[in-house]
């Protein structure tokens, strides 16, 4: 790591979702000047969300890019600083850290990671090569091209049952695939889906191919029985990967606790004394939203947290200067 610039900031926070929003916004008001590093989506998932309908404060729902172009604005109002750009490197074995950010080095005395997490894909070699050509992992990015087409979503949990849901307002039918015999989504999101008449459902099934060129597109996909083996053909002009997430935090491999998923671990607050909720195993490295959440997943469970993580650099960083 060359060290060519010599920029410290108070905290550093990587990521410019709701939880790292939140956590400028809080450091901003405490006169931490906080700077936060955008990553490589501005705004992390919510950006590629159209209605939110369950975040507080918006009785009639929001578009999630005009939510977060709401909090950007409302962290910079309070004096935070925006990069836009990726951390490469960081080095946690010293205070003040060091990160490096595309080639630019900063020193942090308080790093908050809202790095977020990212699409989860099946790793087949027609999923790779037909991406962008039919295949998406962002229906509300892509569903518009697909319009009186037949689809096929891949997953059973909230994403995809949210995917599925939107995809009806543009393809003609929307066709589930899913390798268990019940969904892993919320009861809500379940009963939207099943009840949706525009929408069916193929279970115990797993995706063994994506047919197609990207000269053509997509024709089909090739299922495979999880119970019997059978291989079956389901044409459609669309496939929609909605399997999970993986978090960011490869960066923090060997330095930073996870757990076997790659999601940070952070410490529970006791009644008294104990390390705050946000707090790493490093002192002064808090983390915050869906990069230490793979539970709650929401975005005003990622804004609590991210509000939680900057209170408690703020007195992490109090302590500091008591000694």
């Amino acid at each position: 790591m060359s060290e060519t610039n010599n920029d410290h900031v108070k905290v550093l926070i990587m990521g410019s979702g709701p939880a790292g929003l939140t956590a400028a916004m809080y450091a901003a008001r405490a006169d931490l000047a906080p700077l936060v590093i955008e990553g490589g989506q501005p705004g992390g998932q919510l950006t590629i969300t159209t209605e939110v309908e369950n975040y507080p404060g918006f009785a009639k729902g929001i578009l999630g890019p005009d939510l977060m172009d709401e909090m950007h604005r409302q962290a910079e109002r309070f004096g935070t600083r925006f990069l836009y750009g990726a951390v490469t490197s960081v080095d946690l074995s010293r205070r003040p850290f060091v990160i490096d950010v595309e080639g630019a080095i900063y020193r942090a005395d308080a790093l908050i990671i809202a790095s977020g997490a990212s699409a989860r894909l099946l790793g087949i070699e027609s999923e790779a090569r037909l991406m962008g050509y039919g295949v998406s992992a962002c229906a509300t990015c892509d569903g518009a091209f697909f319009r009186n087409q037949k689809v096929v979503v891949v997953g059973g949990g909230d994403s995809a049952m949210e995917e599925s849901n939107f995809l009806t307002k543009f393809a003609s039918s929307v066709t589930v695939v899913h390798r268990r015999d019940q969904f892993r989504a919320s009861p809500i999101m379940q009963h939207r889906t099943l009840g949706n008449p525009k929408i069916r459902v193929i279970w115990n099934s797993v995706v063994e191919e994506i047919i197609g060129t990207r000269e053509e597109g997509v024709q089909a996909v090739r299922l495979r029985s999880v119970k019997t083996n059978e291989m079956t053909q389901e044409p459609c002009q669309g496939v929609f990967i909605a399997i999970g997430h993986t978090p960011n935090t490869e960066l923090f491999r060997g330095q930073l606790d996870m757990d076997e998923r790659g999601y940070l671990i952070t410490k529970p607050r006791a009644m008294q004394g104990a390390l705050p909720a946000t707090a790493t195993n490093v002192p002064g490295v808090f983390a915050c939203g869906d990069v230490q959440d793979y539970f709650y997943r929401q975005a005003v469970t990622a804004a609590g947290s991210g509000c939680m993580a900057a209170i408690d650099a703020e007195h992490f960083l109090e302590e500091q200067e008591k000694h």
